[in-house]
Parts: C-alpha cells; structure tokens; sequence
C-alpha cells in the first residue's frame, strides 16, 4: 500500500514538472538538471554510507575493525563509542573516510580535496567554519547524522576544522 502511494507520489510530481517544463528558459532548465544530479549524487552517497556502515557492523560483530584498528570496542567492554573524529584513506586513495562514534562516512577524494582549500583559505576561525558547515548542508546532509552539528559554533565542526588541518597539508598530493 505505502509503495502504491508512493509511486503515485512520483507519478504525480513528474506530471507536474513535466507540464513546466515548456515554460522554462534554458537556464531554467539548466539548473533543474544540475539540481537533480546532485540530489542523485547525494542518494547514492547516502547508499554507499549505509553500507559501509553495515559492513563495519558486522566486522565489529566479529571483533576484526576493535582490533585492527587498535581500538577497544570488544564485546563486554563498559567503555564509550571513540568520540574522536579522525580521517582515514582508502587503500586505493580513491577516498576518505570520517570516523566518529564508531561510524564513517565516506568522501571522494575531489570533495576532501575542497574540504581541505575550504578549511585553508582566507577567513576567521568564525567564517571557515560557516563555508565548512554551509558545504555540508548543501552538499553532504548526510554528515549530519553522523557527526551531529547545531551549526557554525558547534565544537564538533570545530574539531573537524583542526583534524582536517591536521589531517592535510595545503598543497600535499593526495
């Protein structure tokens, strides 16, 4: 039933834009095409993110991710999720990953590359973090339910500034 009224949904809004699209300049349309590829470009992130997370789940189930990484997230353990942000490389270096709480969300190694001329470039403190947490929320939504963010003064973006500072060099090949 739900799928049924979903697709309805769907049917219903495509009719819609269909029936605008005539009257739409190019530029128009230009930017409805940009849009949609970058909110496809998002769902897939999204995707990626949930598997990555469900791979990790079941490595952690296995004791493997606690011990490869040197971390101590056994089973029995009383101790809290890791709350330290940290960035890791793919094998590949195709990719980057943002580990908090246990949990990633992967990047391109295009977008880290922008993340980290946003966090280098000119500005106050105050303003790099209001490009860094604008981009999220423009580009990345899905940060958010990793790493959650109040907004341009929260202390989590605060340090993911200082390890994506750390993490990178201005200029180093990535």
């Amino acid at each position: 039933m739900a799928k049924k009224k979903a697709d309805s949904k769907q049917e219903s809004l495509a009719k819609e834009l269909r029936g605008l699209i005539p009257k739409l300049d190019s530029e128009g349309l230009a930017f409805l095409v940009e849009q949609a590829r970058i909110h496809i470009y998002n769902m897939q992130v999204v995707e990626l993110n949930k598997t990555a997370q469900a791979v990790n789940a079941a490595a952690q189930r296995r004791g493997a991710i606690g011990k490869k990484a040197g971390q101590s997230g056994a089973r029995g353990s009383s101790k809290p999720a890791d709350t330290t942000l940290r960035i890791g490389g793919s094998e590949s270096g195709s990719s980057y990953y943002l580990y908090y709480r246990n949990s990633n969300v992967m990047f391109s190694r295009g977008e880290m590359t922008h993340l980290v001329k946003m966090v280098n470039a000119a500005g106050t403190d105050l303003e790099i973090r209001e490009r860094l947490y604008n981009w999220f929320e423009r580009e990345r939504r899905d940060i958010f339910a990793l790493v959650p963010m109040a907004n341009k003064s929260d202390e989590r973006l605060k340090a993911l500034v200082k390890v994506i500072k750390k993490s990178f060099k201005p200029g180093a090949k990535r």
